[in-house]
């Protein structure tokens, strides 16, 4: 079911004025792809590019065509690792986020 305007106005607007909402959705996003949900997480994330940097910018950060990068982050995409890896990479570096794995046993 596709979102409404509103809803994704409504989400930019938290992400433009709270830091911690836009580090939480970024995090969120990484944990879906982690957890296996890669569908909610490559949404997730494009709501968050959406947000706040834009796929214009992120094409500049990534060298990846923003028309490329919506189509991976789309239902139907499949961004290889290194297109991943590139993506979070900038992302980290423009939100001044430093993301770690920790294995808990």
């Amino acid at each position: 079911m596709p979102l409404t305007y509103d809803f994704k106005e409504t989400i930019r607007a938290s992400a433009q004025r709270d830091p911690a909402f836009r580090r939480a959705l970024l995090r969120d996003a990484v944990e879906c792809i982690l957890q296996g949900d890669l569908a909610t997480g490559k949404a997730v994330l494009r709501d968050y590019v959406n947000a706040t940097v834009g796929f214009q910018d992120l094409e500049k950060q990534t060298q990846i065509p923003a028309k490329s990068l919506m189509r991976m982050l789309g239902p139907k995409g499949s961004p290889s690792v290194a297109n991943f890896s590139s993506i979070l990479t900038a992302l980290q570096k423009s939100e001044g986020v430093h993301f770690e794995l920790s294995l808990k046993c």
